[in-house]
């Protein structure tokens, strides 16, 4: 595997409103490279710096000292930015932000269209687009039809049809009912699999971080962990001096743990519970 993601001694400040006086640090010399196809999912808690670092993935922000390179693109190159964008597609909290036309195949055309696709290829992109996400039989659809999880999928669409190598997602669940992030997260995981893009989900979600491949973890604006996602949601007591929970079947298996089972502290789903506490009452 190849590297599609290199940041190196990462710095980003947010000028304050006057411009002459510079806020503290919000990235604080990150350092972090991703490999094409992974699946990596970034938690921190609130106001830790992971939305921050994902806006400077695709140059939506810039970095105050450091480096971001991206597909071999370095993120400051404003010549580039185009080229940056069609490999690195972002998607937002929020579907309603980025639907901006009234029927769903249109909405995931309007990118394509503004790129110049010619209008064959455009039609096969769409339509696999949207069969990719399972939204095709809403294709005439008005997006205002949808549930939130929908349009969720809808906005992934419009950016796996502009055919990137890796795609960002900032919290895409946040505002979804379960159900909602259900369909968005096996979506996610079916295009890291079977297209191998690759994927950066920035998450506040346990359940979520526990179905990537590796879990980066940023506090205070600083990467402090980054392992597979049993190695580092294993470390409960970590986790919580920085404010960020655990999946339960982890907590269970820790609070166990400490009460003298013999149970591994590595389980990070219901299944692996399961066969655990038949094991220990076998």
């Amino acid at each position: 595997m190849s590297s599609i993601i290199k940041i190196e001694d990462l710095h980003f400040s947010y000028d304050s409103d006057g411009g002459n006086e510079v806020r503290d640090e919000v990235l604080k010399g990150i350092d972090l490279t991703i490999e094409e196809g992974e699946f990596v999912a970034v938690l921190g808690h609130n106001g830790s710096g992971k939305s921050t670092l994902a806006k400077h993935l695709n140059a939506i922000l810039l970095p105050s000292k450091g480096k971001v390179i991206v597909d071999g693109i370095d993120t400051a190159d404003e010549g580039r930015l185009f080229d940056l964008r069609r490999r690195a597609g972002m998607v937002f909290q929020n579907p309603d932000n980025q639907i901006v036309s009234s029927i769903v195949e249109e909405d995931v055309a309007f990118a394509l269209e503004n790129l110049g696709v010619p209008y064959e290829e455009m039609r096969r992109r769409v339509d696999e687009a949207l069969k990719s996400v399972n939204m095709y039989e809403y294709r005439l659809h008005s997006p205002a039809q949808l549930s939130g999880g929908q349009k969720q999928r809808v906005a992934i669409a419009g950016i796996i049809a502009m055919q990137p190598k890796c795609i960002i997602l900032d919290e895409p669940t946040a505002m979804l009912d379960p159900s909602g992030r259900k369909e968005v997260m096996a979506t996610v995981k079916r295009m890291n699999r079977e297209q191998g893009i690759t994927v950066v989900l920035i998450t506040h979600y346990m359940d979520e971080a526990a179905q990537s491949g590796r879990v980066v973890v940023i506090d205070k604006g600083r990467l402090i962990m980054d392992d597979k996602p049993e190695k580092v949601f294993a470390q409960v007591g970590r986790m919580k001096e920085i404010g960020l929970d655990v999946p339960q079947v982890t907590e269970l298996a820790w609070e166990l743990k400490k009460a003298g089972y013999d149970i591994s502290p590595e389980i990070i789903t219901e299944d692996q519970c399961v066969e655990a506490l038949l094991r220990l009452i076998g």
